[in-house]
């Protein structure tokens, strides 16, 4: 069984869900509190194992190659200020692991920006991470919790949480699912944004998957769908009738920060993890209800 050694990143988006703040900045370099997403995504899967990070990019996406890379002049300026501990803090970003970008020259859909990074990642599984949401956990992260059910059973993995609103139906995809083990199911399909009527189960799809490398065979076949794009839930489908392909209930809070609301929650019990924000926000939070 190979090792899970590299990453893919879809980041071409425009962003659209939160205009005008992402008019010229991508929207995966939106703080929460003071890092931008993709950071979070990165150390997520950094912590895991992970040694390379393939990130797709599109038009107006240059602060996320500036943000992972060396800044020589700040690293100077800190330097001479006697700025030590934030001088550790930016060159960590670099170093934490090998950064590859890859262009998505046109907006043709999930599965065609997997497919763009098909040359870098090569004959070996590997994850996808969304640029703009991510879990916080107390215990495994996010994709070291996929990689342990990979190391398991093999085949593909998907991340799912439990969404039981009906509004929800509309904005995921959800799975139907087969045989289940402890928090561990066997997917039969992948159902993208279903709406209540055709909701195959409450388990929606979230923050990423792991894929084996037959996807790329998959995708390069795959006519487009909806919209005239080439959709990666197709593929997955695709998959689950020739390969295994199960499903693992995350451990963890999902934020997905591509949504107003819970980009907005998502600043707030960040913070609140934080010790030196805890007491003086939490105080701040009361006083809202006076």
């Amino acid at each position: 069984m190979k090792k899970i050694r590299k990453a893919v990143i879809p980041a071409a988006g425009f962003g659209t869900r939160f205009l005008p703040a992402t008019k010229a900045m991508p929207k995966e370099m939106m703080p929460v509190v003071d890092k931008p997403v993709i950071q979070y995504v990165v150390e997520n899967a950094v912590a895991s194992g992970i040694e390379q990070i393939i990130i797709i990019t599109g038009l107006n996406k240059r602060a996320i190659e500036d943000h992972f890379d060396y800044n020589f002049e700040l690293e100077m300026r800190l330097s001479e200020s006697g700025k030590d501990e934030e001088l550790k803090q930016i060159r960590a970003i670099s170093d934490m692991c090998k950064f590859v970008y890859v262009r998505q020259k046109e907006q043709k859909g999930t599965g065609h920006a997997i497919l763009c990074a098909k040359d870098v990642v090569g004959n070996e599984p590997f994850v996808v991470l969304w640029g703009d949401d991510f879990f916080y956990t107390k215990g495994k992260v996010h994709c070291q919790q996929l990689i342990d059910v990979y190391n398991k059973n093999g085949g593909s993995v998907l991340s799912v949480v439990e969404r039981a609103e009906k509004e929800d139906s509309y904005k995921y995809g959800f799975i139907k699912h087969g045989e289940q083990k402890d928090d561990i199911i066997k997917v039969e399909a992948l159902v993208e944004k279903p709406g209540p009527e055709a909701q195959p189960s409450k388990l929606a799809t979230m923050s990423g998957f792991l894929l084996s490398p037959q996807i790329f065979d998959i995708l390069e076949k795959q006519e487009p769908g909806k919209g005239g794009e080439i959709w990666l839930s197709d593929a997955i489908n695709r998959l689950c009738q020739i390969d295994d392909v199960f499903a693992k209930k995350i451990d963890g809070k999902h934020y997905d920060c591509g949504n107003k609301l819970s980009y907005v929650i998502a600043n707030i019990e960040m913070a609140l993890e934080r010790e030196e924000f805890n007491g003086k926000l939490v105080n701040y939070l009361k006083s809202l209800q006076n």
